[in-house]
């Protein structure tokens, strides 16, 4: 239900005066979006190390959080096809307040995602320097440059326009599905002349859980995140109903094959334990390369596997920035926020914010901690932080079910009773998946650290976001009764 209390107020974008977004975004350039941004090769390897039940558990992703997801995000874009997606679907359902802390949540939840994920990609890159590039291997200060610098350059990219922007995203997503398919080639050729590395049986494929599979679990259904974020573009995507829908199924197999048939493929060409921490997967490679004398495709690896990373920073940074781009238009938060550029007609002063606070946390990530702990504990706070919006979201799938809707609106398959279930079944995996991510890994030496970390950052998050909509609902009923007044 609507908040009661909300009033009307002016938007800075969208209007006669103003410059207005542009539709950029087509069928091909949103599923690209979709494969770089949510394939990260990073997880195929996190599964691997995990041994062969990480293939089952791929497929309980699948089925109790992807399917529920991709379901609850083609349904609730289809009634509400408007810029800001995540805002607006929990605005609508459950007020102003749940809107706009649920958005915060997730867009603060993408800092840490952001540095998290470039240090797999710096990592990854320091394979193509050798015995040089790995002098940096545990070198704080070559990860945050690495980040600052990537999230400078995605950010200046973004604001010169949607065009720009999706070409990134466009030649970004070759990392994610190139190095997997190069990775199942080798390993039918390692299998055929060696056999199968892994030993799979009904044992070793049963799920296991103990502390140091706790964050593993929730890392699984984190890798199918991202999935949503293309449609808090609504308004730059060329027929947003038709086009979501198309992309979600297109880019969401290549995804959930992708994630299932490299951690396969890793599996069968590797023993688990040549392919864990930040640069596990770019070990195993070369590993597997060297067995064939194929030094050098270590490097094209490499290279891929940092473009994967830029990928999903890009994608993410792109995508999110439309939040607090829609805030500002209704005024919880600065009004320039919701400013668009008159010549690149992109919410520039919403993704340069965006981009400066994500360099900000990529250099603070390493404070106390080494490059490994740093890593795990961006990863947990990433997770935990970007869950909790999704409990709203499949909270506001089911409300949804209630109001009535034209024939334009895409329903799931099933309708209520199965968007219902879907909603259901997504909502209990992201309460475990909640739990589960706030246990530290067994070799971070600071547990008590780790874990007041991702903890009290979430509790800050939360506070601070409560406080921000206050602040901003007391300045929103301000400047109302000033045109009321003047009006008058």
């Amino acid at each position: 239900m609507a908040d009661a209390a909300r009033v009307e107020v002016p938007a800075l974008a969208g209007t006669a005066a103003a410059p207005k977004l542009k539709r950029a975004l087509r069928l091909k350039d949103l599923t690209a979006f979709y494969v770089g941004t949510v394939l990260s090769v990073r997880w195929t390897a996190m599964a691997a190390a995990a041994g062969p039940s990480s293939l089952v558990v791929w497929i309980f992703a699948v089925l109790c959080f992807f399917i529920p997801l991709a379901g609850s995000v083609m349904e609730l874009s289809s009634r509400y096809p408007r810029e800001g997606g995540l805002y607006v679907w929990t605005r609508e359902s459950f007020g102003d307040f749940a809107g706009f802390l649920t958005s915060w949540m997730y867009w603060m939840s993408n800092l840490p995602f952001f540095a998290s994920v470039l240090y797999f990609g710096a990592g990854s890159l320091l394979f193509a320097g050798g015995v040089w590039g790995h002098g940096f291997a545990a070198s704080p200060g070559y990860f945050m440059a690495f980040a600052v610098l990537w999230l400078a350059v995605i950010t200046v990219v973004n604001i010169a326009g949607l065009n720009a922007g999706k070409w990134l995203s466009n030649i970004c997503s070759l990392g994610s599905w190139v190095p997997i398919a190069i990775l199942i080639l080798l390993a039918l050729v390692s299998a055929r002349r060696f056999g199968s590395a892994t030993h799979f049986s009904l044992l070793s494929m049963t799920p296991r859980f103990s502390l140091k599979d706790a964050i593993f679990w929730s890392t699984i259904c984190f890798g199918f995140s991202g999935i949503e974020t293309g449609s808090f573009m609504a308004e730059e995507i060329e027929q947003p109903r038709r086009t979501i829908p198309l992309a979600l199924l297109a880019g969401g197999a290549v995804v959930a094959l992708g994630y299932f048939l490299g951690t396969a493929a890793l599996l069968v060409a590797l023993p688990p334990g040549h392919v864990s921490g930040v640069d596990g997967f770019m070990s195993g490679v070369a590993a597997l390369c060297g067995r064939f004398g194929l030094g050098w495709l270590v490097v094209v690896m490499a290279a891929l596997l940092a473009l994967n990373a830029m990928g999903g920073a890009a994608g993410n940074l792109a995508s999110t920035a439309r939040l607090p781009f829609v805030a500002g238009i209704d005024h919880y938060l600065p009004p320039v926020f919701g400013r668009i550029h008159p010549r690149f007609r992109t919410p520039w002063v919403s993704l340069a914010a965006y981009g400066l606070a994500g360099m900000v946390v990529a250099a603070l990530g390493q404070a106390g901690t080494t490059v490994r702990g740093a890593y795990d504990v961006l990863v947990s706070m990433a997770i935990l932080t970007n869950f909790l919006p999704f409990l709203v979201l499949f909270a506001a799938m089911a409300w949804a079910q209630g109001k009535p809707v034209g024939p334009e609106v895409l329903r799931v398959p099933g309708r209520r009773p199965v968007a219902l279930v879907l909603a259901g079944l997504g909502f209990v995996t992201t309460t475990i998946a909640i739990v589960l991510s706030v246990m530290p890994a067994e070799e971070e030496p600071h547990k008590a650290l780790a874990v007041a970390k991702v903890v009290g950052s979430a509790v800050v998050l939360i506070v601070t976001g409560v406080v921000t909509f206050w602040v901003g609902r007391r300045k929103r009923s301000a400047f109302s009764a000033q045109r009321s007044g003047n009006a008058a």
